[in-house]
């Protein structure tokens, strides 16, 4: 007989030995307790700000937290005038599209970025922008579809003074 004979031999005999059945193996317990399922919806987040007025039909871009250079900014083809913000209480402002601290306003209306055939470059950005912190203030007001009466509600959470919501800047 040869080795290679003998392994298969003593594998056969190990395995008729030492079966398994399904009723022998380990199951792990649970300590956990159910996890209750909740509906989460993502959606963006409801930003209210205050800044000038003369900023309000203004397009705006994103800079670096230093605000030395441009980090983001649309295409022209994604602008549109229903992306104004919306007045609310108080000159505050309710974001349709997505700024944050660190956002400047270009010079340039909605209606006249929109018609632009592209992005301007970094060079024409910068003489575009018209000033480094427009945004007197900025609350994240959480995610903007938990709310049944968007206008109302940031208006009452206005007049509480934003209790509830991450102060930005």
């Amino acid at each position: 007989m040869n080795t290679r004979n003998i392994g298969i031999i003593l594998l056969s005999i190990l395995f008729s030995t030492y079966s398994i059945n399904a009723q022998d193996v380990v199951k792990p317990i649970s300590t956990a307790k159910p996890v209750k399922k909740t509906s989460v919806m993502a959606g963006p987040p409801t930003i209210v700000y205050k800044v000038a007025k003369k900023y309000l039909d203004k397009v705006p871009i994103t800079l670096n937290e230093e605000k030395t250079c441009i980090v983001s900014y649309p295409d022209p083809k994604d602008i549109n005038e229903d992306q104004m913000p919306t007045p609310l209480k108080k000159g505050y402002y309710l974001d349709n599209r997505g700024i944050g601290p660190n956002t400047v306003f270009l010079s340039l209306t909605y209606k006249e970025y929109a018609s632009l055939k592209s992005a301007p470059d970094a060079d024409q950005f910068s003489k575009l922008i018209m000033g480094k912190n427009p945004i007197k203030s900025m609350y994240d007001c959480g995610n903007r579809f938990k709310f049944k009466n968007l206008i109302e509600e940031l208006n009452t959470i206005i007049d509480n003074k934003f209790v509830n919501c991450k102060k930005l800047k």
